[in-house]
């Protein structure tokens, strides 16, 4: 690895720091987290992968694991994470150090049981325990309070589970108690109402994480690195405040059982807690740092950090402040896991920014797996490249619409060395991102498209902005493929009057004034209606939330959703679920609206002066259907091909041009969506194309 020199602000960072027996190459990590690749308990190759391109990418510490199971009564499979719970994971976690090694990065586990934070109806079907029977809000489970032999059982288990990451080469454990997880559990006065020796005191409360760390000696080694990771404030009526985490750091790091505090703030027991704990873009950059700091000088040891940390200069800055030892940039790391090389290398302007979307988290919590809202490489590094090579040859593509789908085409067709020419109509590149980051505390969705028209411009994409493109331009140009991105234009449904009504995304631009008293009807479960609803609130609009489903953001976990209902209570929104517009009537004094209930079928009026929709979008394909009858393909695409990022198939006439659809002007979805049509597409140009088959 290219070392330049670098900048003294970044200094800090590349100071290895030892603890015990393991040496760290510089200060910067990926935290522990359930990125859902697990399978039977096990690493995937897939997980595995995840990790290895961060190793790749120069960090020194990467920490996997989140949640990974000790005791049969704390599920695994609940969130696709890993068992430690018997001695089977010992092969396959030797053949993840061994791939993580090679690369001169640590890996380190984090192990937990649950507790409370898990449900009786998955995997082994136990009744989920905790120290009293409290019930837990999120997961809604009303736990069985812990006997003695229970809690030995667990203390053991703890035991034996470090010492299969010992025996799997492993280089530490991290024990978590944060984030309401069982020692936590122990810890808080909030979960905590025993009155035998683990209950009352705070030295009571703290007896069971204190036996958990003699256990993993025992079956571990005092040489063994071990820590804990704790919240450095709950941030919840009657649970640990910030004078008490101080205290229980100070305790465990002197009773001489732990190398490390992995600090972390807030817990995962409510809605808005979650969104506390992974402070997103609503939230300055590294919150938490000044708390983290106040542990660290209570403790004496070293302290890891992660909360926001989206540069690394931010991270290096609180290494100066004794705030912290190690940096965690997990979520800078799933948007870049390359960013520490290629700061290494002199090439920080290529590195790709966490904005803080949450998309990680919510995919995950939405029951799918960890991916990032405009990095599609992440977690499909099995089949997705993060430093994309040459094509073996060169094409000439015409991209239309520079919003995400467009520029990402355009980025990675120029870094196959394509030569490419992108239209935009409009006088600035980014598309609806744009208009997302109206919303005050989503205003760093515009930080993707700023990235990106910086790096095709950096590799030469001619960029034609304010340019409407025509059939004429675009066949001008000689393409020998068309990619259409040009996105959608907003819907308004299928109610009466329709008409009537405006879109939310035309609020949110700013082509229509918004009204006094609004009903806005969100039919898409998505951040657009709760963001133009917060647009009007804070411009002095009365307005009532309308949505068929039984509660406003659905497609939202509560990392993005917390903070919406915050904002929108605070301005005094009204939500009104389970309801649809079913007919909008213009009246003597305004607008009104006639809705039904889903469920009782009963109609209601609102007598409003605006109403307006959410429901997604149309495709914009004008452009598509006018150069489709003359392309080579007539439009045609092979979706088996481009799922397996294979060529197309050859078209009927080899010297004509191809044309292709990504994104919105195919079917209204998500960021991401977009940008994954786009890699996937423009992956296979350039490369020998499958014999042509007939559809």
């Amino acid at each position: 690895m290219t070392m330049p020199d670098l900048p003294d602000s970044l200094a800090p960072l590349f100071v290895p720091l030892r603890i015990k027996g393991l040496t760290l190459k510089n200060r910067i990590m990926s935290t522990s987290h359930a990125p859902g690749y697990a399978s039977a308990g096990r690493p995937t190759e897939r997980y595995m992968a995840y990790h290895e391109a961060k190793a790749e990418g120069g960090l020194a510490l990467t920490c996997f694991g989140g949640s990974s199971s000790v005791s049969l009564d704390s599920p695994a499979a609940q969130w696709r994470q890993i068992s430690v719970a018997d001695d089977g994971i010992v092969p396959a976690f030797r053949r993840f150090a061994e791939r993580i090694h090679r690369h001169d990065t640590a890996l380190m586990c984090q192990l937990s049981h649950l507790g409370h934070r898990s449900r009786y109806d998955t995997e082994h079907w136990l009744a989920p325990v905790a120290p009293s029977p409290l019930k837990e809000f999120v997961h809604r489970s009303f736990p069985r309070s812990l006997d003695r032999f229970d809690i030995k059982r667990i203390v053991e288990d703890f035991g034996h589970a470090a010492r299969r990451c010992r025996e799997g080469d492993i280089d530490g454990v991290e024990i978590i108690s944060s984030g309401a997880h069982l020692i936590g559990q122990f810890l808080s006065p909030a979960t905590n109402q025993r009155h035998d020796g683990y209950g009352g005191s705070l030295a009571n409360r703290m007896r069971f994480g204190l036996e958990v760390f003699e256990s993993i000696r025992r079956h571990a080694g005092n040489d063994y690195v071990a820590g804990l990771r704790l919240s450095s404030d709950e941030m919840s009526p009657g649970a640990l405040d910030h004078a008490q985490c101080i205290e229980i750091a100070a305790a465990f790091a002197h009773s001489g059982l732990i190398d490390f505090l992995t600090v972390s703030t807030a817990q995962n027991a409510s809605p808005l807690g979650l969104a506390r704990a992974i402070p997103g873009m609503w939230a300055a950059p590294h919150p938490y740092a000044e708390l983290a700091g106040d542990l660290r000088r209570a403790a004496g040891i070293p302290v890891f950090h992660a909360g926001r940390f989206l540069t690394l200069e931010q991270g290096a800055a609180a290494l100066e402040a004794g705030q912290l030892d190690m940096v965690g940039m997990t979520r800078a790391h799933i948007a870049d896991p390359h960013l520490v090389r290629k700061a290494l290398e002199g090439r920080t302007q290529e590195i790709r920014p966490c904005v803080g979307a949450n998309y990680c988290v919510e995919r995950l919590h939405l029951g799918g797996v960890s991916l990032c809202l405009h990095n599609v490489a992440t977690g499909r590094e099995t089949a997705l490249p993060h430093i994309i090579e040459a094509a073996p040859r060169s094409h000439r593509v015409v991209i239309v619409g520079a919003g995400p789908a467009g520029l990402e085409a355009a980025r990675v067709c120029a870094e196959r060395g394509h030569r490419v020419a992108l239209f935009e109509a409009c006088e600035t590149v980014g598309g609806q991102t744009l208009v997302a980051a109206r919303v005050d505390w989503r205003r760093s969705m515009a930080e993707i498209p700023r990235w990106l028209e910086s790096r095709v411009r950096a590799l030469g994409v001619e960029l034609r902005l304010a340019t409407q493109a025509t059939p004429a331009e675009v066949l001008a140009l000689e393409p020998d493929v068309v990619i259409v991105a040009t996105g959608g234009v907003p819907s308004l449904g299928q109610f009466e009057g329709s008409q009537l009504a405006v879109s939310a995304r035309d609020i949110l631009a700013e082509k229509v004034p918004p009204g006094r008293r609004v009903l806005l009807f969100d039919d898409n479960g998505y951040h657009q209606g709760p963001s133009c609803a917060e647009y009007l609130l804070e411009r002095g609009a009365e307005v009532e939330i309308v949505t068929p489903e039984r509660s406003l953001g659905v497609e939202m976990s509560a990392s993005n959703y917390a903070i919406h209902l915050r904002h929108i209570h605070a301005g005094g929104g009204t939500i009104t679920p389970d309801h649809r517009l079913i007919r909008l009537e213009r009246t003597a004094h305004g607008l009104q609206a006639v809705l039904r209930n889903e469920y009782s079928e009963r109609e209601c009026l609102r007598e409003i002066d605006q109403v307006v929709v959410e429901h997604g979008s149309l495709p914009d394909d004008e452009l598509f259907h006018a150069l489709a009858p003359m392309a080579s393909n007539a439009g045609r695409t092979d979706w088996q091909a481009f799922v397996e990022l294979a060529p197309q198939p050859e078209p009927d006439d080899p010297a004509g041009f191809t044309i292709f659809r990504i994104g919105d002007v195919l079917a209204s979805r998500d960021v991401h969506a977009a940008m994954f049509d786009a890699m996937r597409l423009s992956l296979a140009i350039g490369i020998d194309r499958a014999p042509r088959t007939t559809p």
